[in-house]
């Protein structure tokens, strides 16, 4: 079964050469407290410490092109390091230039214009998000706390288009939301006829006090 991932865009990166003839890329893959527009479905805020427990825990990211293909870098090798900070996530890919993988793509990604986005694919595990509806006509706010990491891309379009998992998600919220709702409607009637009760059992005491 294919997994499905979501995709959203960081900010521009840098690459500049390094010792030992490497390539380094660096940036921001996601930046922390900035609501996002996806697709005009909804909102979309990345919380601080949304990553900690994939970095924690070591998840094996890659570092890929579009998010396809072989990886030019891999956490696990060594050669791709992730740490989140005040700002988001912040990583660093050292490169062969003799890598043909690199060589073919490293003078679109030193062109601006080109490759010149950060990507990160990810999944959202249970109680790792939260949604909100504004109301007044405003679309819902997605709130991420908690995240399974899978890859780091160069990208050449900053797009962040919807994905159904995401979807889906919006849609059991507002299930849970609307069975909360009835929840506590039902709640409160139970609560109401209790009181009625109380009170015409206080009146009929009452009635049988003689005058």
């Amino acid at each position: 079964m294919t997994l499905e991932f979501e995709r959203r865009c960081g900010s521009p990166f840098e690459v500049r050469a390094v010792s030992d003839g490497l390539v380094r890329v660096q940036g921001y893959a996601a930046v922390f407290d900035v609501a996002t527009n996806i697709g005009d479905m909804f909102m979309e805020v990345i919380a601080p410490g949304a990553f900690r427990s994939a970095l924690d825990r070591g998840d094996d990211v890659e570092f890929l092109i579009n998010h396809g293909g072989l990886p030019i870098a891999r956490s696990t090798a060594g050669n791709l390091r992730l740490t989140e900070d005040a700002r988001g996530l912040y990583m660093e890919a050292d490169l062969d230039p003799n890598d043909p993988d690199v060589a073919r793509i490293l003078p679109k990604m030193q062109r601006k214009g080109q490759l010149d986005q950060m990507s990160f694919a990810f999944q959202v595990p249970a109680g790792g998000q939260s949604w909100s509806e504004p109301g007044g006509g405003e679309i819902p706010v997605r709130t991420v706390t908690d995240t399974m990491l899978f890859d780091v891309s160069i990208v050449n379009r900053g797009a962040y288009p919807t994905t159904s998992i995401a979807l889906r998600s919006l849609a059991d919220s507002r299930d849970e939301g609307q069975a909360e709702h009835n929840r506590k409607q039902a709640e409160a009637r139970i609560a109401e006829r209790k009181l009625a009760q109380r009170k015409a059992e206080a009146e009929q005491k009452f009635r049988r006090i003689p005058g």
